[in-house]
């Protein structure tokens, strides 16, 4: 499958069915067959698999991953897309394409009637969602046991970021799962080409976080405060964060271990619940 082949191809289709890429849900199709290989290999497929595809446009990728699965839930919002995939794909009977917004979707709902407990996810995603959907599958009541996810390789980056580096959104992904970066795709791999380079990214999900976190709307809380003044010393960021007097912040700092002029991005997971616990165990959420 050639780059230039596959271009000529979605041009003609598009051309048939008088469509074309809409901006207002960021859409970009992927026309080139080694990133299409790069994303199949990234994601490990075996016969016994059940995928998630997100945003299957116009169904490169969904007709490869219906050859090397047991079962495929192809999640499209474009209703138009949706209905050229089923129309295409009408013989493929290890496909299902539901026509839903996927933030909308209950993975335990799609999966729990088949008797499925154990799934992957496979996406290209419209790069404005990407944080939230993988926030969507990670916090689910039924969790993937792998994601790979085309993003803006900026993004990407973030993600898989050491301490150092970190920010609320490579701490989001790494309580739950241990992101790498499997593939650099670069912009002409899409049509129309977006301003962005992209990355193919895998998130191997642990079956339980990282570390144990008794209540995860307060650790995102915490975390969020903690970023709250970019690049400031960790006590004042949390002050302003958490709306409270520096001088109510330095001690639970201190009983944490944890140096307040540090910056929120150097701090580990385990630190983050570290100072969640300490900042409970002294009244911290009981009255904010």
């Amino acid at each position: 499958m050639q780059t230039e082949s596959l271009l000529t191809r979605t041009k003609k289709l598009l051309k048939a069915y008088d469509l074309h890429a809409r901006k207002g849900l960021a859409q970009h199709f992927l026309v080139d067959g080694g990133v299409v290989k790069q994303i199949l290999a990234a994601a490990d497929l075996s016969p016994s698999d059940t995928v998630i595809e997100v945003g299957s446009g116009l169904g490169v990728l969904t007709k490869e991953l219906v050859r090397g699965v047991g079962r495929v839930i192809a999640i499209e919002l474009d209703h138009r897309l949706a209905g050229l995939l089923k129309e295409k794909m009408a013989s493929s009977d290890n496909l299902a394409v539901i026509n839903e917004d996927v933030l909308k979707t209950d993975p335990a709902q799609l999966l729990t009637p088949l008797g499925v407990s154990d799934y992957k996810v496979v996406a290209n995603l419209p790069y404005y969602i990407t944080g939230a959907v993988i926030r969507h599958f990670l916090e689910a009541s039924l969790k993937p046991r792998l994601m790979v996810l085309m993003v803006q390789r900026e993004v990407a980056k973030q993600i898989t970021a050491k301490p150092g580096e970190m920010s609320l959104l490579s701490v989001s992904v790494q309580l739950y799962g241990a992101p790498k970066i499997a593939a650099k795709v670069p912009a002409r791999a899409f049509y129309p080409a977006p301003d962005v380079d992209s990355a193919v990214l895998r998130i191997d999900v642990y079956p339980q976080p990282k570390v144990a976190v008794n209540n995860v709307d307060e650790f995102f809380r915490l975390v969020k405060a903690g970023f709250s003044a970019n690049r400031k010393q960790l006590a004042n960021s949390l002050a302003n964060g958490l709306v409270l007097p520096k001088t109510e912040v330095l001690p639970f700092l201190e009983k944490a271990g944890i140096d307040p002029k540090r910056r929120a991005e150097t701090l580990t997971i385990e630190e983050w619940v570290k100072l969640l616990n300490v900042y409970r165990e002294q009244g911290g959420y009981d009255n904010h």
